[in-house]
């Protein structure tokens, strides 16, 4: 399912696969984090592109770092399950054309980690809080930027109507999720930046490319998940 900066309205779909959705909800009930990590949490090595060098040269961005959130959406559709995902518009002056989590920055405003993600999530697709049920977290990840992200995970009911937000999202689309659960899927690549050689998770999916943080996140979300 792909939509370009339209409403999505709820559509008829068969329901989802009641063992895959049993299965997925055990195992994340059983492996993943319950609660985030709180604001004085050492998470003094995150995970990021930084711990994937395989001669261990690579330096984590350095502190203080500005602590983000994102929401990994969770669709039982279509007898299975999917994640969501979006490809951020192409006008942005950071990261424009890539593809993405929704989420952002931790306002001070925002109570929680969880907060954050379902707030950006409304703003940037539409997508109601009360059509999410959070079901837990992900290590950390310490983007190449300075973010220390906080992954959320979250069930979204299939039923939700989305709007992607042109200022922000070109297009929401949904992968399979055992697609991703598939280590196979996932390639190491390299490249030079600012001087420095930078490793990476990247996903090819059919004309897209999946990569760096959100590569990253969904490469802990497999470790987790299936390992």
């Amino acid at each position: 399912m792909s939509v370009s900066s339209r409403v999505l309205a709820p559509v008829a779909a068969p329901p989802p696969d009641e063992a895959a959705l049993a299965d997925f909800l055990a195992r994340a009930e059983a492996r993943l984090s319950r609660e985030p990590p709180g604001p004085c949490d050492p998470t003094s090595n995150p995970c990021g592109d930084h711990s994937l060098d395989p001669e261990g040269k690579a330096v984590a961005p350095p502190g203080p770092h500005r602590r983000a959130a994102v929401l990994v959406p969770v669709v039982p559709r279509y007898g299975s399950l999917f994640v969501l995902l979006t490809k951020r518009a192409p006008h942005l002056r950071d990261h424009s054309g890539q593809i993405a989590f929704p989420g952002g920055k931790i306002d001070p405003h925002d109570e929680t980690p969880r907060h954050a993600a379902l707030r950006e999530a409304e703003e940037e697709i539409g997508l109601a809080p009360e059509r999410v049920r959070t079901i837990g977290y992900l290590d950390p990840y310490l983007s190449a930027t300075g973010f220390l992200v906080t992954p959320v995970v979250g069930l979204v009911d299939p039923a939700a109507p989305l709007a992607p937000n042109p200022a922000e999202v070109a297009e929401i689309f949904e992968v399979p999720l055992a697609f991703l659960m598939d280590p196979s899927r996932y390639e190491r690549n390299a490249l030079l930046c600012k001087g420095q050689l930078r490793h990476y998770y990247a996903i090819p999916f059919g004309e897209r490319m999946i990569w760096g943080l959100t590569a990253g996140i969904l490469h802990n979300l497999h470790q987790r998940l299936c390992l």
